[in-house]
């Protein structure tokens, strides 16, 4: 593909899919959605690592060379998806739980986080013919470029009545890769998402990697970084901590480091300035408690609310020089709360505040309404907030609402489309020019942009004049149409006319009024 991602996209055709092997659950005995969620993350899995493993096969059979790393070692051909998909329901009942399930967990790296996660991952599908279902449902899953164990993950948090109170909703893929692109990670960076639940930040983060920077799979030192030490997710469900190391797993990343921590809690102080990079979206609405919150984070802004607590961290995670990416509710920008004041003075005045990108009002429908925005900044402590970019984003390339159906062909949505918008499509899709202009933001043609356009600078000093409002509203400025206004003595001359009409009945009053 010639851009840096593909856009997944959830068809109509998939979710009636995944309805059809959810109600197969649910009429089977599992009626807990997590469970369903975790029984068919695992068999999507099975199905990847054997897919994967065939096209490495096929590969070392054009070039004449073994497999490279084989997933499957010799012996173990039952063990694989393409073998036990086609026997009779008790037999792949048996090879799956007592044989397959073993196998996963001890896949990882010996002391890995994906090993310590995986220890507890349990088969409880309760029969064969469920299994046999299930799996003939899933064989027909299309799972070629794409992050389906969190597209699936995503569009059955919308069955979960809990799903927009708990801040478990995923981030919109082309919104993270539209994240990532504008903060363009190297080689060099250590990545943290510290809310990361199925990994979706870090997976796309690893992609653009791959695509941007092809060192980090030729060089030896840069492949040992990629794979081991560049990565980092915190979460504290257990569920999520074993769908992401799964996903990360799929997508090539050997060892990454993601694990159980509350990052908001008192051990979270001692990865204070590791980081080059966060990216993350951050829960609005979890449940704090409070006693265990770290004293230091309450030291830098005294507040119960979970998504200032998680800024003024990402500040203390990120190393000097580091940079962020995250999306905060639309409060954070303009709240009037002393800790809300305090956090956005601080960004502004000791560190560097880049750029506030607003998303439109639908980017996370169904699964929550809340109005939202990219805040981007830079870890300095010495200030060097100058100009403030403002975008304010109308069309993300879905419709906005509950439905989120695409408005393009797929080669056209996304930040970086695989054919050029034609005129009249920017207005479905703005994310390419977003990019664009954030690539220009330093240029005198993008500093001069009146604040009636989509995009614009403000000053440091406007933004310290409004008591460090960040709302996008508070600066744009509207274009009101010129009307023509009439000369008052023509308008006066007009109605001397009529009135003179009316007095000699030329005209019939009533007849106008009606």
């Amino acid at each position: 593909m010639s851009s840096l991602y593909c856009v997944a996209v959830i068809t109509g055709e998939l979710r009636s899919k995944i309805d059809r092997i959810w109600d197969s659950f649910w009429s089977g005995g599992i009626s807990n959605p997590l469970e369903v969620i975790e029984q068919i993350t695992y068999l999507l899995f099975m199905r990847r690592l054997d897919e994967l493993q065939t096209l490495q096969e096929n590969k070392a059979r054009r070039l004449g060379e073994p497999v490279v790393n084989p997933t499957f070692l010799p012996g173990q051909e039952h063990l694989r998806w393409s073998r036990f998909k086609n026997e009779e329901p008790a037999v792949m009942f048996k090879v799956v739980g007592e044989k397959v399930f073993p196998f996963l967990r001890g896949l990882g790296s010996e002391g890995s986080t994906y090993s310590d996660h995986m220890r507890d991952a349990r088969f409880t599908i309760p029969t064969p013919a469920l299994l046999a279902k299930v799996v003939d449902m899933l064989d027909d899953v299309p799972m070629v470029d794409r992050d389906t164990n969190g597209d699936i993950y995503e569009y059955m948090l919308g069955k979960i009545a809990s799903a927009g109170q708990n801040g478990q909703f995923r981030t919109p893929r082309h919104i993270i890769q539209l994240m990532v692109a504008m903060t363009a990670p190297t080689p060099k960076d250590d990545i943290v998402d510290p809310a990361c639940g199925t990994a979706g930040f870090l997976v796309a983060a690893s992609e653009y990697l791959r695509t941007a920077h092809p060192s980090v799979m030729t060089d030896e030192a840069q492949r040992h970084h990629f794979n081991r030490s560049m990565f980092h997710g915190y979460d504290f469900d257990n569920v999520m901590l074993r769908i992401g190391s799964m996903n990360m797993l799929l997508h090539g990343i050997e060892a990454p480091d993601i694990r159980y921590r509350d990052s908001l809690s008192q051990g979270a102080a001692a990865d204070e300035g590791r980081y080059s990079l966060v990216l993350a979206n951050p829960p609005f609405a979890g449940s704090l408690d409070y006693e265990s919150t770290s004293a230091v984070l309450l030291k830098d802004v005294k507040t119960k609310k979970t998504e200032l607590l998680f800024l003024a961290l990402f500040l203390r995670l990120l190393k000097p020089g580091g940079r962020a990416a995250v999306i905060v509710p639309d409060g954070v920008l303009f709240g009037s709360s002393k800790a809300h004041k305090t956090l956005r003075q601080r960004i502004v005045e000791e560190h560097k505040l880049d750029a506030v990108v607003k998303l439109p009002s639908g980017a996370f429908r169904p699964y929550a309404g809340v109005s939202t925005a990219i805040l981007f900044f830079t870890r300095t402590d010495s200030g060097g907030t100058d100009d403030v970019w403002f975008y304010d984003i109308q069309a993300d390339g879905w419709s906005l609402d509950d439905k989120r159906s695409p408005l393009l062909p797929a080669d056209k949505l996304g930040c970086t489309p695989d054919s050029p918008l034609a005129a009249g499509e920017h207005e479905k899709n703005n994310l390419p020019d977003v990019l664009a202009r954030w690539r220009r933001r330093r240029e005198e043609s993008e500093r001069g942009r009146a604040r009636t356009e989509q995009s614009f600078c403000v000053p440091k000093a406007d933004i310290v004049a409004q008591g460090y409002d960040l709302s996008l509203n508070r600066y744009k400025e509207v274009v009101h149409e010129e009307v023509e206004h009439r000369d008052p003595l023509d308008i006066i001359a007009d109605l001397e006319k009529l009135e003179a009409e009316i007095s000699q009945g030329l005209v019939d009053l009533k007849a106008m009024l009606k």
